[in-house]
Protein backbone atom coordinates (compact mmCIF):
# COMPACT_ATOMS: atom_id res chain seq x y z
CA UNK A 1 0.00 0.00 0.00
CA UNK A 2 1.28 3.55 -0.87
CA UNK A 3 2.54 4.91 2.17
CA UNK A 4 1.26 9.03 0.97
CA UNK A 5 -1.26 10.25 2.97
CA UNK A 6 -4.66 10.77 0.86
CA UNK A 7 -7.91 12.22 1.50
CA UNK A 8 -11.62 10.51 1.02
CA UNK A 9 -14.54 12.71 1.81
CA UNK A 10 -16.96 11.38 4.58
CA UNK A 11 -19.61 12.75 6.28
CA UNK A 12 -18.65 16.26 6.62
CA UNK A 13 -15.30 15.09 7.72
CA UNK A 14 -12.46 13.25 5.78
CA UNK A 15 -10.46 10.03 6.88
CA UNK A 16 -6.95 11.20 7.00
CA UNK A 17 -5.21 7.86 5.80
CA UNK A 18 -1.18 6.99 6.63
CA UNK A 19 0.07 3.00 6.46
CA UNK A 20 -3.01 1.43 8.37
CA UNK A 21 -3.58 4.81 10.77
CA UNK A 22 -6.64 5.88 9.85
CA UNK A 23 -8.15 8.94 11.83
CA UNK A 24 -10.65 11.65 10.84
CA UNK A 25 -9.78 15.24 10.07
CA UNK A 26 -11.57 18.01 10.05
CA UNK A 27 -11.46 20.18 6.84
CA UNK A 28 -9.96 23.82 6.78
CA UNK A 29 -12.25 26.52 6.44
CA UNK A 30 -11.01 30.23 4.37
CA UNK A 31 -13.03 32.41 4.59
CA UNK A 32 -12.84 36.16 2.33
CA UNK A 33 -14.35 38.66 2.36
CA UNK A 34 -13.58 41.91 0.69
CA UNK A 35 -15.94 45.08 1.33
CA UNK A 36 -18.05 46.66 -0.86
CA UNK A 37 -17.57 43.27 -3.30
CA UNK A 38 -21.08 43.87 -5.74
CA UNK A 39 -22.27 40.25 -6.83
CA UNK A 40 -22.09 42.40 -10.75
CA UNK A 41 -18.74 42.47 -10.59
CA UNK A 42 -17.35 39.09 -11.34
CA UNK A 43 -16.37 38.94 -14.75
CA UNK A 44 -17.61 35.12 -15.28
CA UNK A 45 -21.14 36.26 -15.14
CA UNK A 46 -20.42 37.31 -18.90
CA UNK A 47 -20.05 33.91 -19.71
CA UNK A 48 -23.25 31.47 -21.30
CA UNK A 49 -22.75 29.34 -18.47
CA UNK A 50 -23.75 31.72 -16.01
CA UNK A 51 -25.86 34.25 -18.04
CA UNK A 52 -29.06 32.72 -17.92
CA UNK A 53 -29.43 32.88 -14.34
CA UNK A 54 -29.15 36.32 -13.61
CA UNK A 55 -30.71 38.12 -16.16
CA UNK A 56 -28.55 41.33 -15.87
CA UNK A 57 -25.16 42.19 -17.54
CA UNK A 58 -22.05 41.89 -15.71
CA UNK A 59 -19.36 44.41 -15.11
CA UNK A 60 -16.72 44.81 -17.60
CA UNK A 61 -13.90 43.76 -14.88
CA UNK A 62 -11.09 41.50 -15.16
CA UNK A 63 -11.64 38.95 -12.54
CA UNK A 64 -9.59 36.03 -13.96
CA UNK A 65 -8.73 33.67 -10.64
CA UNK A 66 -12.10 34.31 -9.52
CA UNK A 67 -13.30 32.96 -12.45
CA UNK A 68 -11.16 30.03 -12.43
CA UNK A 69 -12.30 29.67 -8.95
CA UNK A 70 -16.10 29.94 -9.94
CA UNK A 71 -15.61 26.87 -12.01
CA UNK A 72 -14.45 24.84 -9.30
CA UNK A 73 -17.27 26.14 -6.86
CA UNK A 74 -21.06 25.90 -6.36
CA UNK A 75 -21.85 29.49 -7.11
CA UNK A 76 -25.01 30.40 -5.28
CA UNK A 77 -26.38 33.66 -7.28
CA UNK A 78 -29.30 34.59 -4.63
CA UNK A 79 -26.95 35.31 -1.60
CA UNK A 80 -28.21 37.75 0.71
CA UNK A 81 -26.43 40.65 3.02
CA UNK A 82 -29.51 40.73 5.22
CA UNK A 83 -28.34 44.14 6.69
CA UNK A 84 -25.76 45.58 4.22
CA UNK A 85 -23.75 47.38 6.61
CA UNK A 86 -20.02 46.28 7.37
CA UNK A 87 -20.72 46.05 11.37
CA UNK A 88 -23.86 44.43 11.15
CA UNK A 89 -22.98 41.67 8.63
CA UNK A 90 -20.05 41.08 10.69
CA UNK A 91 -21.98 40.51 13.65
CA UNK A 92 -24.48 38.37 11.73
CA UNK A 93 -21.70 36.07 10.35
CA UNK A 94 -19.61 35.83 13.40
CA UNK A 95 -22.79 34.91 15.62
CA UNK A 96 -25.85 33.20 13.08
CA UNK A 97 -28.08 35.60 15.27
CA UNK A 98 -29.76 38.91 13.78
CA UNK A 99 -28.65 42.42 15.02
CA UNK A 100 -31.18 42.73 17.92
CA UNK A 101 -29.47 39.61 19.70
CA UNK A 102 -25.87 40.00 18.38
CA UNK A 103 -25.40 43.05 19.63
CA UNK A 104 -24.37 44.69 15.99
CA UNK A 105 -27.42 46.71 15.01
CA UNK A 106 -25.20 50.04 13.09
CA UNK A 107 -21.79 50.53 11.95
CA UNK A 108 -19.85 50.69 14.75
CA UNK A 109 -18.44 53.98 15.53
CA UNK A 110 -17.36 55.59 19.12
CA UNK A 111 -20.90 58.00 19.08
CA UNK A 112 -22.74 54.23 18.77
CA UNK A 113 -21.58 52.34 22.26
CA UNK A 114 -24.45 49.90 22.32
CA UNK A 115 -23.74 48.82 18.64
CA UNK A 116 -21.17 46.33 19.32
CA UNK A 117 -20.45 42.62 19.70
CA UNK A 118 -21.95 41.02 22.53
CA UNK A 119 -18.99 39.53 24.33
CA UNK A 120 -20.71 36.68 25.77
CA UNK A 121 -22.01 35.57 22.19
CA UNK A 122 -20.87 32.43 21.24
CA UNK A 123 -19.14 32.72 17.65
CA UNK A 124 -18.03 30.30 15.08
CA UNK A 125 -14.76 30.81 16.08
CA UNK A 126 -15.85 30.04 19.68
CA UNK A 127 -17.25 26.80 18.37
CA UNK A 128 -14.47 25.80 16.21
CA UNK A 129 -11.33 26.63 18.74
CA UNK A 130 -12.83 24.51 21.32
CA UNK A 131 -13.70 21.56 18.84
CA UNK A 132 -9.75 21.91 17.85
CA UNK A 133 -9.28 24.58 15.17
CA UNK A 134 -6.45 27.11 15.11
CA UNK A 135 -8.44 30.17 14.34
CA UNK A 136 -7.04 33.28 12.50
CA UNK A 137 -8.10 36.93 11.65
CA UNK A 138 -6.75 38.82 8.56
CA UNK A 139 -7.58 42.56 7.90
CA UNK A 140 -11.13 44.73 8.83
CA UNK A 141 -13.04 43.45 11.88
CA UNK A 142 -15.35 46.33 12.38
CA UNK A 143 -17.55 44.86 15.04
CA UNK A 144 -16.88 46.62 18.20
CA UNK A 145 -17.28 50.16 19.38
CA UNK A 146 -14.22 51.81 19.62
CA UNK A 147 -12.82 51.90 23.24
CA UNK A 148 -10.05 54.13 24.91
CA UNK A 149 -7.95 51.27 24.91
CA UNK A 150 -4.96 51.51 22.81
CA UNK A 151 -1.97 49.30 23.51
CA UNK A 152 0.50 51.86 22.78
CA UNK A 153 -1.64 54.98 25.02
CA UNK A 154 -3.74 53.19 27.84
CA UNK A 155 -6.77 55.21 28.41
CA UNK A 156 -6.93 56.57 24.89
CA UNK A 157 -8.91 55.66 21.17
CA UNK A 158 -6.66 54.71 19.06
CA UNK A 159 -6.68 58.09 16.94
CA UNK A 160 -7.75 61.41 18.07
CA UNK A 161 -10.96 61.68 14.96
CA UNK A 162 -13.96 62.67 16.55
CA UNK A 163 -15.49 60.64 16.54
CA UNK A 164 -13.68 57.58 16.65
CA UNK A 165 -14.21 54.55 14.00
CA UNK A 166 -11.44 52.37 14.40
CA UNK A 167 -10.92 49.97 17.20
CA UNK A 168 -8.12 47.64 18.98
CA UNK A 169 -9.60 44.30 19.83
CA UNK A 170 -8.37 43.04 23.15
CA UNK A 171 -7.71 39.04 23.35
CA UNK A 172 -10.26 38.64 25.67
CA UNK A 173 -12.71 40.10 22.74
CA UNK A 174 -11.56 37.97 20.03
CA UNK A 175 -13.46 34.83 20.28
CA UNK A 176 -11.51 32.28 20.20
CA UNK A 177 -9.28 33.89 17.06
CA UNK A 178 -5.70 32.64 18.95
CA UNK A 179 -3.84 34.65 15.92
CA UNK A 180 -4.60 38.01 15.45
CA UNK A 181 -3.94 40.95 12.46
CA UNK A 182 -6.46 43.37 12.67
CA UNK A 183 -8.02 46.76 13.13
CA UNK A 184 -11.03 48.12 13.22
CA UNK A 185 -11.97 50.34 10.11
CA UNK A 186 -9.51 52.40 8.91
CA UNK A 187 -9.60 53.87 5.09
CA UNK A 188 -6.33 54.55 3.38
CA UNK A 189 -5.84 50.92 1.08
CA UNK A 190 -2.18 51.92 0.79
CA UNK A 191 -1.26 52.76 4.29
CA UNK A 192 -3.13 50.78 6.20
CA UNK A 193 -2.31 49.64 10.33
CA UNK A 194 -2.50 46.68 12.17
CA UNK A 195 -2.71 45.08 15.62
CA UNK A 196 -1.24 41.53 16.04
CA UNK A 197 -1.65 39.03 18.43
CA UNK A 198 0.56 40.39 21.22
CA UNK A 199 -1.39 43.98 20.82
CA UNK A 200 1.72 45.44 18.57
CA UNK A 201 0.98 47.69 15.83
CA UNK A 202 1.93 47.53 12.53
CA UNK A 203 2.01 50.16 9.74
CA UNK A 204 3.42 48.34 6.31
CA UNK A 205 3.22 51.25 4.06
CA UNK A 206 1.71 48.99 0.96
CA UNK A 207 -1.51 47.84 -0.50
CA UNK A 208 -3.51 46.65 2.48
CA UNK A 209 -4.74 43.43 0.17
CA UNK A 210 -1.31 42.24 -0.89
CA UNK A 211 -0.11 42.71 2.24
CA UNK A 212 -2.82 41.11 4.10
CA UNK A 213 -2.43 38.12 1.56
CA UNK A 214 1.24 38.00 2.34
CA UNK A 215 0.15 37.49 6.23
CA UNK A 216 -2.80 35.15 5.54
CA UNK A 217 0.64 32.91 2.93
CA UNK A 218 2.39 33.33 6.50
CA UNK A 219 -0.52 31.86 7.96
CA UNK A 220 -1.03 28.56 5.62
CA UNK A 221 2.99 27.76 6.00
CA UNK A 222 2.80 28.17 9.58
CA UNK A 223 6.04 30.35 9.20
CA UNK A 224 5.95 31.68 13.09
CA UNK A 225 3.88 29.01 14.53
CA UNK A 226 0.52 30.73 13.33
CA UNK A 227 -1.17 28.18 14.24
CA UNK A 228 -1.18 24.71 15.55
CA UNK A 229 0.89 22.11 13.40
CA UNK A 230 -1.34 19.58 12.63
CA UNK A 231 -4.89 20.80 13.91
CA UNK A 232 -7.48 22.15 11.50
CA UNK A 233 -7.66 25.55 11.15
CA UNK A 234 -10.29 28.39 10.28
CA UNK A 235 -8.79 31.48 8.65
CA UNK A 236 -10.93 34.69 7.56
CA UNK A 237 -9.40 37.13 5.56
CA UNK A 238 -11.22 40.40 5.48
CA UNK A 239 -10.06 42.95 2.70
CA UNK A 240 -11.38 46.37 2.81
CA UNK A 241 -10.88 47.52 -0.83
CA UNK A 242 -13.08 47.79 -2.82
CA UNK A 243 -14.51 49.72 -0.73
CA UNK A 244 -14.34 53.44 -0.76
CA UNK A 245 -12.37 55.55 -1.00
CA UNK A 246 -11.99 54.98 -4.71
CA UNK A 247 -11.21 58.64 -6.12
CA UNK A 248 -7.48 58.73 -7.67
CA UNK A 249 -4.81 56.52 -8.49
CA UNK A 250 -3.90 56.66 -4.91
CA UNK A 251 -6.50 54.56 -3.97
CA UNK A 252 -5.47 51.25 -5.78
CA UNK A 253 -2.58 50.00 -7.60
CA UNK A 254 -1.46 51.41 -10.83
CA UNK A 255 -1.13 48.20 -12.55
CA UNK A 256 -4.88 47.87 -12.18
CA UNK A 257 -5.94 50.84 -12.64
CA UNK A 258 -4.51 51.18 -16.61
CA UNK A 259 -7.38 48.41 -17.36
CA UNK A 260 -9.65 50.92 -16.86
CA UNK A 261 -8.44 54.37 -17.15
CA UNK A 262 -9.26 55.03 -20.82
CA UNK A 263 -12.26 53.47 -20.81
CA UNK A 264 -15.36 56.18 -21.47
CA UNK A 265 -18.70 56.31 -19.00
CA UNK A 266 -20.83 54.12 -21.47
CA UNK A 267 -17.95 51.11 -21.17
CA UNK A 268 -17.59 51.52 -17.53
CA UNK A 269 -21.53 51.49 -16.81
CA UNK A 270 -23.44 48.96 -18.75
CA UNK A 271 -26.13 48.90 -15.94
CA UNK A 272 -29.09 50.83 -17.86
CA UNK A 273 -30.46 52.51 -14.31
CA UNK A 274 -26.90 53.79 -13.82
CA UNK A 275 -26.69 58.00 -13.42
CA UNK A 276 -23.66 58.60 -14.80
CA UNK A 277 -24.02 62.94 -14.27
CA UNK A 278 -23.58 61.61 -10.49
CA UNK A 279 -20.07 63.24 -8.63
CA UNK A 280 -19.55 59.79 -8.11
CA UNK A 281 -19.49 58.31 -11.69
CA UNK A 282 -15.56 59.07 -12.01
CA UNK A 283 -14.96 56.34 -9.24
CA UNK A 284 -16.04 53.36 -10.93
CA UNK A 285 -12.60 52.80 -12.82
CA UNK A 286 -10.79 53.08 -9.19
CA UNK A 287 -13.74 50.59 -7.98
CA UNK A 288 -13.13 47.99 -10.46
CA UNK A 289 -9.52 48.36 -10.01
CA UNK A 290 -9.34 47.39 -6.88
CA UNK A 291 -11.91 44.66 -8.18
CA UNK A 292 -9.05 43.04 -9.90
CA UNK A 293 -6.52 43.65 -7.05
CA UNK A 294 -8.49 41.65 -4.82
CA UNK A 295 -8.92 38.85 -7.63
CA UNK A 296 -5.45 38.73 -8.33
CA UNK A 297 -3.82 38.30 -4.36
CA UNK A 298 -6.82 35.65 -3.88
CA UNK A 299 -5.49 34.15 -6.64
CA UNK A 300 -1.91 34.04 -5.45
CA UNK A 301 -3.77 32.76 -1.98
CA UNK A 302 -5.51 30.07 -4.15
CA UNK A 303 -2.34 29.19 -5.84
CA UNK A 304 -0.16 28.70 -2.17
CA UNK A 305 -2.57 26.40 -0.75
CA UNK A 306 -2.42 23.99 -3.87
CA UNK A 307 1.28 24.16 -3.28
CA UNK A 308 0.81 23.44 0.22
CA UNK A 309 -1.40 20.04 -0.72
CA UNK A 310 -4.18 21.72 1.68
CA UNK A 311 -6.29 22.56 -1.45
CA UNK A 312 -8.72 19.42 -1.51
CA UNK A 313 -9.66 19.29 2.32
CA UNK A 314 -10.58 23.27 2.78
CA UNK A 315 -13.62 24.93 1.97
CA UNK A 316 -13.31 28.45 0.82
CA UNK A 317 -15.69 30.73 0.77
CA UNK A 318 -15.75 34.11 -1.26
CA UNK A 319 -18.31 36.48 -0.31
CA UNK A 320 -18.85 39.96 0.89
CA UNK A 321 -20.27 41.76 3.54
CA UNK A 322 -22.62 43.79 0.84
CA UNK A 323 -22.36 45.07 -2.79
CA UNK A 324 -22.23 48.71 -4.11
CA UNK A 325 -24.85 50.83 -5.67
CA UNK A 326 -21.96 52.72 -8.09
CA UNK A 327 -24.68 55.49 -9.25
CA UNK A 328 -27.89 53.30 -9.97
CA UNK A 329 -30.86 54.34 -9.08
CA UNK A 330 -29.48 57.57 -8.44
CA UNK A 331 -27.78 57.60 -5.45
CA UNK A 332 -24.78 58.09 -3.74
CA UNK A 333 -24.97 55.72 -1.12
CA UNK A 334 -23.17 52.48 -2.14
CA UNK A 335 -24.99 50.22 0.79
CA UNK A 336 -27.93 49.82 3.14
CA UNK A 337 -30.33 49.58 0.61
CA UNK A 338 -32.75 46.57 -0.59
CA UNK A 339 -31.52 47.64 -4.49
CA UNK A 340 -29.67 44.02 -6.07
CA UNK A 341 -26.53 46.18 -6.09
CA UNK A 342 -26.36 46.56 -2.35
CA UNK A 343 -28.28 43.65 -1.30
CA UNK A 344 -26.96 40.98 -3.54
CA UNK A 345 -23.96 39.37 -2.47
CA UNK A 346 -21.23 36.72 -4.51
CA UNK A 347 -21.32 33.94 -2.58
CA UNK A 348 -18.76 30.91 -4.38
CA UNK A 349 -18.04 28.15 -2.32
CA UNK A 350 -15.28 24.80 -3.20
CA UNK A 351 -15.19 21.63 -1.27
CA UNK A 352 -13.40 19.34 -3.02
CA UNK A 353 -15.16 16.03 -3.78
CA UNK A 354 -17.87 17.26 -1.81
CA UNK A 355 -19.87 20.01 -3.25
CA UNK A 356 -20.01 20.22 -7.09
CA UNK A 357 -19.23 22.93 -9.51
CA UNK A 358 -22.26 24.19 -10.42
CA UNK A 359 -25.07 27.91 -10.34
CA UNK A 360 -27.42 27.36 -7.27
CA UNK A 361 -30.80 29.12 -6.83
CA UNK A 362 -30.66 28.23 -2.68
CA UNK A 363 -31.24 31.59 -1.16
CA UNK A 364 -28.89 32.22 1.42
CA UNK A 365 -29.10 35.00 4.09
CA UNK A 366 -26.18 36.48 6.07
CA UNK A 367 -27.86 34.53 9.49
CA UNK A 368 -27.21 30.65 7.57
CA UNK A 369 -23.56 31.27 7.18
CA UNK A 370 -22.52 30.27 10.56
CA UNK A 371 -24.47 27.18 10.83
CA UNK A 372 -23.64 26.01 7.60
CA UNK A 373 -20.29 25.97 7.69
CA UNK A 374 -20.32 24.62 11.30
CA UNK A 375 -22.62 21.74 9.75
CA UNK A 376 -19.66 20.94 6.28
CA UNK A 377 -16.95 20.93 9.22
CA UNK A 378 -18.72 17.99 10.89
CA UNK A 379 -19.58 20.25 13.33
CA UNK A 380 -23.61 20.29 13.43
CA UNK A 381 -24.23 18.67 16.62
CA UNK A 382 -22.22 21.66 18.16
CA UNK A 383 -24.13 24.43 16.58
CA UNK A 384 -24.84 26.79 19.19
CA UNK A 385 -29.04 27.08 20.28
CA UNK A 386 -28.79 30.82 20.47
CA UNK A 387 -28.62 30.68 16.20
CA UNK A 388 -31.08 32.25 14.29
CA UNK A 389 -30.22 30.57 10.30
CA UNK A 390 -30.75 28.41 8.65
CA UNK A 391 -27.78 24.68 7.56
CA UNK A 392 -28.08 24.96 4.38
CA UNK A 393 -25.46 22.24 3.60
CA UNK A 394 -27.89 19.52 3.41
CA UNK A 395 -28.59 21.50 0.13
CA UNK A 396 -25.16 22.28 -1.02
CA UNK A 397 -23.04 18.99 -0.38
CA UNK A 398 -22.33 16.66 -3.31
CA UNK A 399 -24.47 14.10 -1.37
CA UNK A 400 -26.70 16.04 0.85
CA UNK A 401 -30.19 15.39 1.41
CA UNK A 402 -33.09 17.26 1.13
CA UNK A 403 -33.71 20.37 3.51
CA UNK A 404 -36.13 23.00 4.50
CA UNK A 405 -34.79 26.30 2.29
CA UNK A 406 -35.87 29.01 2.07
CA UNK A 407 -38.52 30.63 -0.24
CA UNK A 408 -38.04 34.37 1.26
CA UNK A 409 -35.31 36.39 2.83
CA UNK A 410 -35.23 39.49 5.27
CA UNK A 411 -34.39 42.91 4.39
CA UNK A 412 -33.15 44.87 7.55
CA UNK A 413 -32.37 48.66 7.49
CA UNK A 414 -31.94 50.29 10.98
CA UNK A 415 -30.78 54.44 11.69
CA UNK A 416 -29.65 56.02 14.94
CA UNK A 417 -32.28 55.76 17.76
CA UNK A 418 -32.57 59.23 19.77
CA UNK A 419 -29.41 60.72 21.37
CA UNK A 420 -28.71 61.37 24.82
CA UNK A 421 -27.71 64.26 26.64
CA UNK A 422 -24.20 63.73 26.20
CA UNK A 423 -24.76 63.35 22.18
CA UNK A 424 -24.21 59.39 22.07
CA UNK A 425 -26.95 57.11 20.83
CA UNK A 426 -29.33 55.13 22.24
CA UNK A 427 -31.25 52.61 20.08
CA UNK A 428 -32.08 52.17 16.49
CA UNK A 429 -34.93 53.25 14.84
CA UNK A 430 -36.15 50.78 12.71
CA UNK A 431 -36.16 52.78 8.92
CA UNK A 432 -36.98 49.85 6.57
CA UNK A 433 -38.06 46.24 6.39
CA UNK A 434 -38.26 44.12 3.46
CA UNK A 435 -38.58 40.54 1.52
CA UNK A 436 -36.87 39.14 -1.14
CA UNK A 437 -38.49 36.13 -3.38
CA UNK A 438 -37.38 33.82 -5.96
CA UNK A 439 -39.26 36.53 -8.32
CA UNK A 440 -39.99 40.30 -6.32
CA UNK A 441 -38.26 42.35 -4.05
CA UNK A 442 -40.21 44.62 -1.26
CA UNK A 443 -39.12 47.48 0.58
CA UNK A 444 -41.21 49.45 3.04
CA UNK A 445 -39.80 52.00 4.47
CA UNK A 446 -40.93 54.51 7.26
CA UNK A 447 -40.58 57.93 9.01
CA UNK A 448 -39.84 58.78 12.54
CA UNK A 449 -43.65 59.07 13.51
CA UNK A 450 -44.05 55.66 11.98
CA UNK A 451 -45.84 56.48 8.80
CA UNK A 452 -45.21 55.30 5.38
CA UNK A 453 -42.51 56.93 3.76
CA UNK A 454 -42.47 54.59 0.34
CA UNK A 455 -42.96 51.23 -0.80
CA UNK A 456 -40.78 49.67 -3.13
CA UNK A 457 -42.16 46.46 -5.28
CA UNK A 458 -39.89 44.98 -8.35
CA UNK A 459 -40.48 42.21 -10.51
CA UNK A 460 -36.99 41.13 -10.38
CA UNK A 461 -37.77 38.63 -13.63
CA UNK A 462 -39.27 40.94 -15.93
CA UNK A 463 -37.06 43.72 -14.39
CA UNK A 464 -34.03 42.68 -13.68
CA UNK A 465 -32.50 46.46 -13.02
CA UNK A 466 -35.27 47.72 -10.92
CA UNK A 467 -36.37 50.47 -13.01
CA UNK A 468 -40.01 50.42 -12.70
CA UNK A 469 -41.55 50.31 -8.97
CA UNK A 470 -45.16 47.98 -9.30
CA UNK A 471 -47.64 50.07 -7.50
CA UNK A 472 -49.31 48.58 -4.43
CA UNK A 473 -51.97 50.13 -4.83
CA UNK A 474 -53.20 48.67 -8.10
CA UNK A 475 -51.65 45.75 -7.48
CA UNK A 476 -53.49 44.51 -3.79
CA UNK A 477 -53.15 41.19 -4.36
CA UNK A 478 -49.30 40.90 -5.19
CA UNK A 479 -48.56 43.08 -2.43
CA UNK A 480 -50.99 41.26 0.11
CA UNK A 481 -48.75 38.59 -0.62
CA UNK A 482 -45.65 40.17 -0.13
CA UNK A 483 -46.87 41.54 2.72
CA UNK A 484 -47.81 38.05 4.40
CA UNK A 485 -44.36 36.50 3.63
CA UNK A 486 -42.70 40.03 4.83
CA UNK A 487 -44.79 39.19 8.06
CA UNK A 488 -43.30 35.54 8.31
CA UNK A 489 -39.65 36.85 8.10
CA UNK A 490 -39.74 39.63 10.73
CA UNK A 491 -41.78 36.65 13.40
CA UNK A 492 -38.85 33.83 12.24
CA UNK A 493 -36.28 36.77 13.16
CA UNK A 494 -38.54 38.16 16.05
CA UNK A 495 -37.92 41.37 14.43
CA UNK A 496 -38.56 44.88 16.05
CA UNK A 497 -41.23 45.43 13.56
CA UNK A 498 -42.89 41.72 14.58
CA UNK A 499 -42.59 42.33 18.45
CA UNK A 500 -43.79 46.11 18.03
CA UNK A 501 -46.36 45.29 15.42
CA UNK A 502 -44.98 47.89 13.45
CA UNK A 503 -46.34 46.33 9.98
CA UNK A 504 -50.02 45.76 10.99
CA UNK A 505 -49.98 49.55 12.85
CA UNK A 506 -49.39 51.12 8.90
CA UNK A 507 -51.49 52.83 7.12
CA UNK A 508 -50.80 52.51 3.24
CA UNK A 509 -53.58 55.00 1.94
CA UNK A 510 -52.37 57.67 -0.38
CA UNK A 511 -48.87 56.94 -0.33
CA UNK A 512 -47.12 58.00 -3.50
CA UNK A 513 -44.54 55.67 -5.66
CA UNK A 514 -40.94 55.89 -5.34
CA UNK A 515 -37.97 54.84 -7.79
Amino acid sequence: MDKKKYLIPFSGLALLACGNEVREQHPNIIYVFPDQFRNQSLGFWAEDEYSDCIGWQADPVRTPNLDRFAGESAVLYRAFSTCPLSSPYRGMFLTGMYPERNGVTLNCMAERPESTLNPDAVCISDVLAANGYSCGYIGKLHAETPMKNDPANPGHYVSDRTPEWDAYTPPERRHGFSYWYSYGTFDEHKNPHYWDTEGIRHDPHEYSVRHETDKAIEFLRNENGEREEGAPFFLVLAYNPPHSPYESPDDCMEEDLELYRDMDYSELYVRPNADTTLTKAPSARYYFANVTGVDREFGRLMDELERLGLDRNTIVVFTSDHGETMCSHGTLDPKNSIYTESFNVPFLIRFPDRIRHRTDPTMLSTTDIMPTLLSMAGLEEKIPETVEGRDLSPALLENGKECDVPDAVLYIRNYDGERDEDGLVRGIFPAARGVKTDRYTMEIAITRNYEVERVLIFDDLEDPYQMNNISHTENQELFSSLCGKLGEKLEEANDIWYREKILERLSFDNIGLAR
